[in-house]
């Protein structure tokens, strides 16, 4: 019989048992009255004490070792309060007894017991007393035992939840020993190769993807202590240390990661094959080469201390066409400063042939393609190295890649936007290469034609408007009918019959008439050959024979 019931029979055996007569009542009373009032008044204070050094066991601390030890109090504490469950029960029976032989009936307000007090009454409030201590020790051996069976699953519970953060904890220590020891094998960015980059940043990036795991880890054992601390039970010092090492490791761990691959991607970026470091050396003091936001490069006087877009060789290569104003015919004075420009980028040893095998390779067959600076300069240094390999001579590679970039972006992107399409480029590129003019003018219109080799107005008007930006950056676009094409298309379409479109073979045929806006293109050829001409004559001033070049 629990608690619970022996009260409710208590309780029972107080208000239903017969009324014997008065005076078997009065000899029951004297012979149970003092032996239980005593033992149950002994009851309620033990079982008061117990109820206060369960309470003292709250709260736990957060240690397994400590928790394990209060288990092993907590248990002995039961085992003691088990022990003393047959004699509680027995006075409690005994109790029952007494009030089912010594009823009382139930008052509606309480009376104060007085001088006038009878017999009777005097013996219903002893009865009524002993119930009220039968009732409060049995509510408190109720309480008492339901108590401990509570605490004993509070104990067990947070044992389990400090062994599980205990366990995590360590095997996050181990793990972040292991990711310490990798990160302390990185070495310097400046002592790795160039070309190891990309390894190094794949790598990086493997070891980020590896750990990441972690992430999971660390926030399971700050949820864990976070619901310990719900339940009143803080870690302890130690356990404390521990885990606030394991978050800024873990937060070390994350910085450095993201700090090393940072630095691995500049690097790349800033040193690597898509980068412009190597062209850095197309300069010499006391200029530098700078590069803006959108990669367009820009040089730096640290004597002079002034900036400018035009590389140092490309401006003294612009005061030397100066001298060339003299020629008389505008045609022959652009041909005349293009051809030195082609030397100067050294595009006079590339053929057609070479360049298109570079457009190709670097996907440029889509002529509406934007290019930014980084990929023209790709293509740009394929293309030289390209023409080391095939023509077996030393080019400068840095150099004339900066310089032929510098004169693409003064003719296509003056604005330096850092973008032009990949046909401006393939016509600067074709216009300038030591190709025959017919191969280049066919090679041109193949780029704004269909796939019948066949073009209308408008992208034919977008091919003559590229041609021009050649001889306009030079100045010289007034003479060959300004910057206004529509007057040449609709002269070459003269050739169509009528018809919306025109062929390569009517295109060819017009040119070859030398219109006003493409007559420089022909003119550069024509100077080109007359370089290699010998003149069987002397020189009136050095008396040389015979003569090569112009006379």
């Amino acid at each position: 019989m629990n608690g619970g019931q022996l009260t409710s029979s208590i309780t029972a055996a107080a208000s239903e048992a017969p009324a014997p007569s008065l005076s078997a009542r009065l000899e029951a009373f004297s012979d149970h009255s003092g032996k239980l009032q005593l033992p149950l008044q002994e009851i309620i204070d033990w079982l008061s004490q117990k109820d206060e050094e369960l309470s003292a066991q709250l709260p736990l601390q957060g240690d397994v070792a400590l928790v394990q030890q209060e288990k092993e109090t907590h248990a002995a504490f039961m085992e003691d309060v088990k022990s003393r469950g047959p004699y509680i029960y027995s006075v409690l029976e005994s109790a029952q007894a007494f009030l089912s032989q010594h009823p009382f009936e139930e008052l509606e307000e309480p009376r104060s017991e007085s001088k006038d007090t009878s017999p009777r009454q005097r013996i219903q409030n002893l009865s009524r007393f002993v119930w009220k201590q039968a009732t409060v020790a049995s509510e408190l051996w109720e309480k008492l035992t339901a108590r401990c069976v509570d605490q004993h699953r509070h104990i067990e519970r947070i044992l389990e939840q400090l062994l599980e953060i205990q366990g995590a904890m360590e095997e996050l220590s181990n793990t972040l020993t292991q990711a310490e020891g990798v990160r302390a094998t990185w070495e310097p960015i400046g002592d790795l190769f160039i070309d190891s980059l990309p390894e190094h940043i794949q790598a990086i990036k493997l070891f980020k993807e590896e750990f990441s795991p972690m992430k999971d880890g660390v926030k399971l054992v700050n949820d864990l202590a976070h619901q310990l601390a719900i339940s009143d039970v803080h870690l302890s010092m130690e356990n404390s240390r521990a885990l606030e090492q394991i978050n800024v490791r873990w937060k070390q761990l994350q910085v450095s990661v993201g700090e090393r691959l940072k630095q691995l991607q500049d690097a790349h970026r800033d040193f690597g094959p898509g980068s412009q470091h190597f062209l850095s050396s197309s300069v010499q003091v006391p200029w530098e080469r700078a590069i803006s936001p959108n990669k367009v490069p820009y040089y730096i006087n640290h004597q002079a201390q002034t900036t400018c877009w035009d590389h140092p060789k490309m401006t003294e290569l612009y005061q030397t066409l100066a001298d060339l104003n003299n020629i008389k015919f505008s045609a022959y004075r652009t041909a005349m400063k293009l051809r030195r420009v082609q030397k100067a980028l050294r595009l006079d040893l590339v053929t057609l042939t070479t360049a298109l095998e570079i457009f190709n390779e670097h996907d440029l067959q889509a002529s509406e393609h934007v290019m930014d600076v980084v990929e023209v300069i790709h293509c740009l240094t394929a293309l030289y190295e390209r023409l080391e390999e095939e023509r077996g001579i030393l080019v400068n590679v840095p150099l004339c890649v900066d310089m032929s970039l510098n004169w693409l972006l003064n003719v296509f992107d003056s604005g330096r936007s850092g973008k032009m399409r990949a046909l401006s480029f393939k016509t600067g590129i074709a216009c300038l290469c030591g190709t025959e003019v017919k191969e280049k003018l066919q090679y041109l219109f193949s780029q704004v034609a269909n796939s019948g080799s066949q073009c209308d107005q408008r992208h034919l008007g977008v091919l003559l408007h590229e041609a021009i930006q050649v001889p306009r950056q030079l100045g010289e676009v007034a003479a060959f009918g300004g910057s206004n094409v529509e007057p040449s298309v609709r002269s070459c379409f003269r050739f169509s019959t009528g018809k919306p479109v025109i062929e390569a073979s009517q295109f060819l045929e017009w040119v070859n008439l030398e219109p006003q806006s493409m007559v420089w293109l022909a003119v550069l050829h024509r100077v080109t050959i007359a370089e290699q001409v010998k003149h069987q004559t002397k020189c009136s001033i050095c008396r040389q024979c015979p003569i090569k070049g112009f006379r």
